[in-house]
């Protein structure tokens, strides 16, 4: 097939082309960097001539929750008019587990929005949430870095590989449009704050993290907030394997 991926350089982009390319199929990038613009438009009907599905796995920069908004939603409205102009049959969006459950968070607005527009849209669809990947708690952690000490939620959550999430991406969008999909997730339940010890540690990186509500995540995400729900399909590599690759 001839499958176009919007936000193709990025992590979970490259590792998505590089397993749709396994599997042989023709894949077109979609991303600035290669001169294909989604909030303008600019290259994006001759990026998408005689693709049959995309996937969809943009990012916004973090910004204000307005900014955040608007930059998905426009994204994602140029993207779907410019599939249903060049009759693509299938889009597949890789969305957030547990966006719907909590408010005030400028990036699960954008992402709501986000998958609003697919579903409302003219192109058949299939939106899969994802639950926090292996490397969130130590990116996280850098955000709030100062001197060596760093503010962390303690977040309940079962994070998954960037590479299954790729693996399960490849797979879907070859297939019939489904709807939303079950959640998909790693195989164990982690500490937000234990995550991010272990990978700085990992990395031979000393950081004093502080455990704590009143930073970027408040007390809305704690408990089961940001757990897969019942059904969820389970990828296999876990995160104790994951680390002993990253190091």
């Amino acid at each position: 097939m001839r499958i176009a991926v919007a936000g193709a350089t990025g992590n979970i982009g490259s590792l998505t082309v590089a397993a749709l390319e396994q599997d042989g199929h023709d894949v077109v990038r979609i991303s600035r960097s290669v001169g294909v613009n989604l909030l303008t438009g600019d290259g994006l009907e001759g990026a998408l001539a005689g693709v049959e599905a995309v996937v969809d796995v943009t990012n916004a920069p973090a910004t204000g929750r307005a900014e955040m908004v608007e930059y998905f939603g426009t994204a994602t409205r140029n993207l779907v008019a410019a599939e249903q102009r060049a009759g693509v049959r299938h889009h597949v969006l890789l969305s957030i587990v547990g966006i719907h459950g909590v408010e005030g968070n400028a990036h699960y607005d954008a992402k709501r929005e986000q998958e609003r527009l697919v579903a409302d849209g003219p192109v058949p669809w299939t939106i899969v949430p994802a639950t926090q990947f292996h490397d969130f708690a130590a990116m996280v952690a850098s955000w709030t870095e100062q001197d060596g000490v760093a503010t962390i939620a303690p977040l309940l959550v079962q994070p998954i590989a960037p590479a299954d999430v790729a693996d399960v991406l490849a797979e879907i969008v070859t297939g019939e449009p489904r709807g939303r999909y079950v959640d998909l997730a790693g195989p164990e339940p982690q500490d937000l704050v234990d995550m991010a010890r272990r990978t700085n540690q990992a990395r031979g990186r000393t950081v004093k993290l502080v455990p704590t509500w009143a930073a970027m995540f408040g007390p809305s995400m704690a408990g089961d907030v940001l757990m897969p729900g019942e059904g969820a399909r389970i990828a296999p590599t876990t995160f104790d394997e994951w680390l002993a690759g990253a190091r």
